[in-house]
């Protein structure tokens, strides 16, 4: 690992260890963080559950998704989801791709994720729904496993901090490991919150305005370090 922050790396370990404890991710999904001394890397774990990923599992790439020194280690196959978005969005610092399964039904229904509540607010920017048939031709195995299937997955994107993969899961971007682990969870959730108001409302639900989610993702952006404190707190002790 090149000069990488050891906090980075801390924070990603705890970043895999939360979003598994807090079923956004199972055997499979993974988060990455933009290197902090060269925004043309990134730091990934190697291929395996994030439920037990540890430091020494952690990996570093290049913006061609290749790993620098990968010491044998198997990298995932997805890992063009990260690169290809780092390369497209130089803000982007910290990235998560998983099979969130509240969310899955929002990528394959005409039904749009929209933010319910406060805490989901910054999908008031817009979720996209990626259609990989239209990248990849009709018989791919949903996976990005290409740096031209991440390129085209990155552009879908756009300004939006979620994006939905048609039958396959999500992706979620943010300004620090902390923040995308952040809207990862309250995506999750809001998804949940969402298919159970559309029910109980027969499909009438009152859904945040414009100005409401721009002005509550501003609230949430200071507390941030909040539910991550606790959510570490209790993730890294089931670990032990």
């Amino acid at each position: 690992m090149t000069n990488a922050d050891p906090a980075l790396i801390d924070d990603l370990v705890a970043a895999n260890r939360i979003l598994y404890d807090q079923g956004v991710v199972d055997g499979f999904g993974h988060v990455s963080g933009r290197h902090d001394q060269n925004p043309e890397r990134f730091l990934l774990a190697r291929s395996m559950a994030p439920g037990l990923v540890t430091a020494a599992d952690i990996m570093e790439f290049d913006l061609a998704g290749d790993p620098i020194d990968p010491q044998g280690r198997t990298p995932y196959l997805e890992r063009f989801i990260h690169s290809e978005i780092y390369k497209a969005y130089p803000a982007v610092q910290a990235v998560v791709h998983s099979h969130s399964p509240a969310v899955i039904p929002f990528g394959v229904v005409g039904t749009p994720l929209k933010p319910i509540y406060h805490m989901g607010s910054f999908l008031g920017l817009g979720v996209p729904v990626f259609e990989i048939r239209e990248a990849g031709g009709p018989a791919t195995d949903m996976l990005i496993r290409s740096p031209e299937l991440g390129e085209a997955l990155a552009k879908s994107l756009g300004s939006s901090a979620v994006a939905l993969l048609r039958g396959h899961g999500n992706v979620v971007v943010g300004a620090s490991v902390q923040e995308v682990v952040f809207r990862a969870v309250y995506t999750e959730i809001n998804a949940r919150l969402q298919a159970e108001a559309l029910r109980i409302g027969q499909g009438q639900v009152v859904f945040l305005s414009d100005a409401e989610a721009m002005a509550s993702m501003t609230t949430n952006q200071g507390q941030i370090t909040r539910p991550w404190e606790l959510w570490k707190a209790k993730a890294l002790a089931a670990g032990k």
